[in-house]
């Protein structure tokens, strides 16, 4: 690893998931940032959106929909997809990684959206106030 790589990698993870990423320990944290994000996420070819797609169909197969809910988020954050092409993606699935596995994506899509609107309320009033 050079350092060159690792703020790649660590730019990349950010722009991935819409937050500051800070430099972890270990061989996993090294791995993910300098392999998989500086050299994987980073190469042409595909957007950002594009790969997210990918592997939202991938953890869904897998039944990973807790690890979906991570890139979920981020597409919301992103704006990469909204909540209306996210349920279209659940229903695709279902036809193709079968029904249990594409019902659950929709319910974690679900709680995630509830979760984003009840914060966005919260919020309001405090914009409000300033």
């Amino acid at each position: 690893m050079t350092d060159d790589t690792r703020t790649r990698g660590l730019a990349m993870m950010e722009k991935v998931y819409g937050f500051e990423m800070q430099d972890g320990p270990g061989a996993h944290f090294a791995v993910t940032a300098d392999h998989l994000f500086a050299d994987i996420w980073s190469r042409p070819g595909l957007s950002i959106r594009d790969r997210r797609l990918l592997l939202l169909g991938a953890l869904t197969a897998q039944g990973l929909v807790d690890v979906a809910e991570i890139q979920v988020g981020a597409a919301l954050h992103n704006e990469e997809l909204d909540e209306d092409q996210l349920r279209e993606i659940a229903l695709f699935l279902c036809h193709y990684v079968g029904w249990p596995l594409g019902t659950k994506l929709d319910s974690m899509i679900g709680g995630v959206l509830h979760k984003r609107k009840k914060a966005a309320r919260a919020a309001a009033p405090d914009a409000e106030a300033t």
